[in-house]
């Protein structure tokens, strides 16, 4: 590696580590859920480090927080790295985290290096980008980037009970510039992420080129019966709301599986009234998350969906299926994937092309400006886990290519 042209992985593992101080839950995990403390403490700590290395610091009205370290013509768009602090609440110490502290290692690296770059170089820690506390996720950049409206994501209600738009005020967050593209232009945008799957440890390989990202449709069901006493009630007489649901959910399962290799179907929330061991259940609500990566794939699993609840109800069931979030398929910009493929093939690094099967801020951000991911393996493809874990060197290595992948476009004409 050209020390001219490279990183410190020591000092981005070490960063890694001890942002992982900051909420650490049992297991070796981290838990801070987006505006809370805990969040603000992690933004806090990369603040600090941002300051240190002489970056211009500044939220938006919506809670975005952008560090910028200039360029040789301060005109132009920055090109932007980033991606999210928050986790979820046991949560890993890597997913979100290891995109930001590699853009701040990349601008660190520049700083040693005494390099200058034509366009600025900006840092993007977008809020909320979980969804766990306040959902849905991705709620930052949605705004940013006009997917959702700011009033829409203000007035949402954590399970807490608190709001967002009153978190914002309290931990001061609402900064003076509208939270929009338009007020904020961005030339580029990179994010740099754990694959959170076991695909690139599986075949032994170093680093994931994200050429897209699978589409997501997210539903509530709503499955009605009626509640009965659990001793005097036959079992032909019954309208078990509990019974519906669970064949929904093996619908749901066949479909995931009828779909081929990259379809996902997922129940992961599933609430029983009223919930008393000697009272036939009569009410059952559900989430749903269908994911591909081709549209009329994604269009038949939710049509299967919702024929699936039609079936299920009759004889006193009665099954609803609303929308709930969704967003399309997304193929990132051409040339900047292009260019992170190059960056890798150079430092000689063992990849492969690949679609993210998760959300990511760069969903939204791609939807208004050029945008490409990188990928490096996790161990044993766990996510959104204590467990989370990636090899030290495999960090190192993909903060390289980004670093090399963001010089190239902020020098770019």
């Amino acid at each position: 590696m050209n020390p001219a042209h490279g990183v410190d992985g020591g000092r981005l593992w070490q960063s890694l580590m001890e942002m992982a101080t900051v909420g650490p839950i049992p297991g070796g995990g981290s838990g801070r859920l987006a505006l809370t403390d805990l969040d603000a403490a992690g933004r806090a700590l990369f603040s600090r480090w941002c300051a240190e290395a002489g970056l211009a610091l500044e939220t938006d009205a919506i809670g975005n927080l952008f560090a910028r370290r200039e360029g040789l013509d301060p005109a132009l768009p920055p090109v932007v790295l980033g991606s999210h602090l928050d986790t979820q609440p046991s949560g890993g110490r890597f997913d979100g985290v290891y995109g930001v502290l590699a853009a701040l290692e990349v601008v660190r690296s520049l700083n040693d290096a005494g390099e200058r770059t034509r366009r600025p170089i900006e840092i993007a820690v977008w809020m909320n980008e979980e969804g766990a506390r306040y959902s849905p996720p991705m709620m930052g950049s949605g705004v940013f980037t006009g997917r959702f409206t700011a009033a829409e994501v203000e007035n949402a209600v954590a399970q807490d009970g608190a709001r967002l738009g009153d978190d914002l005020d309290r931990l001061g967050w609402r900064g003076p510039r509208p939270a929009s593209l338009a007020a904020h232009p961005m030339a580029a945008y990179f994010e740099a992420h754990i694959e959170q799957g076991p695909v690139l440890e599986a075949e032994g390989l170093a680093f994931g080129v994200v050429t897209g990202a699978r589409g997501q449709r997210w539903f509530d069901a709503v499955v009605k019966g009626r509640e009965a006493h659990a001793g005097p009630t036959p079992m032909p007489l019954r309208k078990d709301a509990l019974v519906a649901a669970a064949k929904l959910v093996l619908e749901i399962e066949r479909i995931g599986a009828a779909h081929g290799a990259e379809a996902c179907a997922t129940v992961g929330i599933l609430d029983v009234e009223p919930h008393s061991r000697n009272v036939i259940p009569g009410v059952c609500r559900m989430s749903v998350d269908l994911r591909h990566p081709e549209t009329a794939e994604l269009d038949a699993m939710a049509a299967e969906l919702h024929a699936a609840a039609r079936a299920l109800g009759q004889n006193g069931i009665a099954v609803e299926i609303a929308d709930f979030w969704s967003f399309p398929v997304i193929r990132f910009d051409d040339a900047l994937v292009g260019r992170v493929r190059e960056a890798a093939a150079a430092r000689g690094l063992a990849m492969r092309d690949i679609v993210s099967g998760a959300g990511h801020d760069a969903v939204y951000l791609s939807m208004a400006v050029p945008t490409a991911m990188l990928f490096i393996p996790c161990v044993g493809g766990i996510s959104h886990n204590p467990a989370e874990a990636v090899d030290p060197g495999h960090a190192a290595t993909g903060c390289a290519v980004l670093y090399d992948a963001a010089l190239a476009t902020a020098n770019a004409a």
